[in-house]
């Protein structure tokens, strides 16, 4: 084996023009194969992170007449009994309400929380841009697109009329933007007791929302916690069965990934075989001459096998070196107005090892066709035809 390993060393250094070349169509395919993953995983968990990664993933609502859940206290308690899979629960008092400025009105949400636990699920606070979140009763915050409507600006007084024909006024205390246009125009955000009171839930809520920590268990764990609960009318939705399209969308995207990348190691696999092939059509006469010394037919296949196992491993270790030369490129190059990635890179150390594994594993196998080549030359034919 050794005398093996030696040969092979020896034969990639002899033909350094065919040893780069090879190692070079081995880094190209690794560096492609990384790029493109990286590019594909990063595309879906920007995706995740922008439709659901700031929202409710599983909530639970009521499905009795007044579509309010009484008891609440309980359903939170027995949904926080699955952490740690299950890491932000928050309540919510919602309810449609009308603003009333001074030149038209406007449609609106008036959404109560527990500000705090709220928070967490929805990063009200970093969207903040003006002013400070509620403190105090019938304070409220109001988002960009809003403000810009009505005019509206921190420290006014706002009217909003309830659906039941009452009226009440409100103090703005602050100004936010979530990125999202529809909740912007749309939310009032205050706490859950002046929602409460506003829209006469009396110490209902409409729904108790959380977040979880792997989001695509979300359907699995919504289950469980749906078994869980203890309360009677209560139903438990999750983000994977109300957005299908999305789902599809990120699976073809996988789909395509992992096709992309099987066909660029099919295509490194032929080229190594076909050049190791011909490299013991050339070497033919220095292994026959081995044979005839006694080297074993084993050996000479190993000759081979130690050659696409140096070859892989040089072509895996350039390859993610011109990956991460790809992906800082692409970064650089491919940016927002503002200077950010149009894509943001999701480095996986754990891809990036396989990526690597496979590279070395392909040249291997490729390997497999000119050590069963080699093996059978016979040194009496080969030496005899020069």
């Amino acid at each position: 084996m050794r005398l093996a390993f030696k040969i092979a060393l020896r034969f990639l250094k002899s033909g350094k023009g065919q040893t780069i070349l090879i190692v070079l169509g081995i880094s190209i395919g690794v560096a492609v194969q990384l790029f493109i993953g990286s590019l594909i995983q990063g595309l879906q968990i920007n995706l995740v992170d922008t439709t659901i990664g700031s929202s409710s993933q599983i909530t639970i609502t009521s499905t009795s007449e007044d579509k309010l859940i009484d008891n609440w206290d309980r359903t939170v308690y027995e949904a926080s009994l699955f952490k740690p899979e299950v890491i932000n629960v928050s309540v919510a008092a919602d309810g449609p309400a009308t603003l009333d400025y001074e030149t038209d009105t406007a449609p609106v949400l008036i959404r109560g929380f527990n500000i705090q636990d709220s928070d967490e699920i929805y990063n009200i606070d970093e969207g903040m841009y003006e002013g400070r979140l509620p403190g105090r009763k019938d304070e409220v915050v109001i988002g960009r697109e809003l403000s810009q409507l009505a005019g509206i600006g921190t420290g006014d007084r706002i009217l909003v009329l309830n659906p039941g024909g009452g009226s009440v006024r409100f103090d703005v205390t602050g100004l936010y933007d979530l990125g999202v246009s529809s909740i912007n125009e749309s939310w009032i955000i205050t706490d859950l007791t002046t929602a409460q009171d506003f829209l006469g839930m009396g110490d209902k809520v409409s729904s108790v929302e959380m977040q979880v920590s792997e989001v695509f268990e979300a359907d699995v764990i919504g289950d469980r916690v749906s078994y869980a609960l203890s309360g009677e009318n209560l139903k438990v939705d999750n983000w994977k069965d109300q957005n299908q399209s999305l789902l599809s969308g990120l699976n073809g995207q996988s789909v395509s990934s992992y096709m992309i990348q099987i066909f660029v190691l099919v295509a490194v696999l032929l080229g190594i075989s076909s050049v190791l092939a011909i490299s013991v059509v050339q070497r033919s006469k220095q292994l026959g001459i081995l044979k005839a010394m006694g080297i074993k037919d084993r050996e000479a296949s190993l000759i081979f096998v130690f050659q696409g196992l140096m070859l892989g491993i040089l072509g895996a270790i350039m390859g993610i070196a011109f990956g991460f030369g790809l992906l800082y490129s692409f970064t650089k190059f491919a940016v927002n107005p503002d200077g950010t990635p149009v894509v943001p890179i999701y480095i996986n150390y754990g891809f990036i090892a396989l990526s690597g594994m496979f590279a070395v594993a392909s040249a291997m196998i490729a390997s497999l066709i000119p050590a069963r080549i080699s093996s059978r030359l016979n040194p009496i034919e080969v030496i005899k035809n020069g």
